[in-house]
């Protein structure tokens, strides 16, 4: 069980998800390369949870491999809009409840469609951030399709 409670943990408890927590120092602009290295653990497993808008004023989150990219081209072909982009800070709080660096897809103040990078469920365990700077929780990535409504996407580069 959660050494620390946070609204994701919660959440993730609340849908029977099996995690660890793992806790690091936070560096402002560190991202996943930080955290994974305060870990000792490949970028690549290190989920980030991104806040986007789309066109039409829909948010979603993506979650996607710390070393990659989100081509917002070939997610918004994906989605069926015309434009994809980043939310603010403000904005991402104000959907999330979470400040940025501290955005968890579990437990956000409003539902959001949760785009999930396919490939992240070829690995065997992520660290997804955990609902505060400096926390991440690690799962089996089949645990995000028990605690969210998720649509597979390949939207890397």
């Amino acid at each position: 069980m959660a050494l620390e409670t946070t609204a994701a943990t919660r959440h993730l408890a609340r849908h029977g998800v099996e995690f660890s927590t793992h806790r690091y120092p936070y560096q402002e602009r560190g991202g996943a390369k930080h955290a994974a290295a305060c870990l000792g653990v490949p970028e690549h497993v290190v989920v980030k949870t991104l806040v986007l808008r789309t066109d039409s004023g829909e948010n979603l989150l993506v979650l996607m491999h710390g070393d990659r990219q989100v081509s917002s081209k070939q997610l918004a072909r994906e989605l069926g809009v015309r434009r994809v982009a980043a939310c603010s800070p403000e904005q991402a709080l104000r959907v999330t409840g979470y400040v940025v660096g501290g955005i968890s897809p579990f437990g956000t103040l409003t539902e959001l469609p949760v785009c999930v990078e396919s490939s992240i469920f070829e690995l065997p365990r992520v660290y997804i951030n955990g609902g505060r700077r400096g926390l991440l929780v690690a799962l089996e990535p089949a645990a995000l399709k028990q605690a969210l409504a998720v649509r597979e996407v390949a939207v890397a580069r």
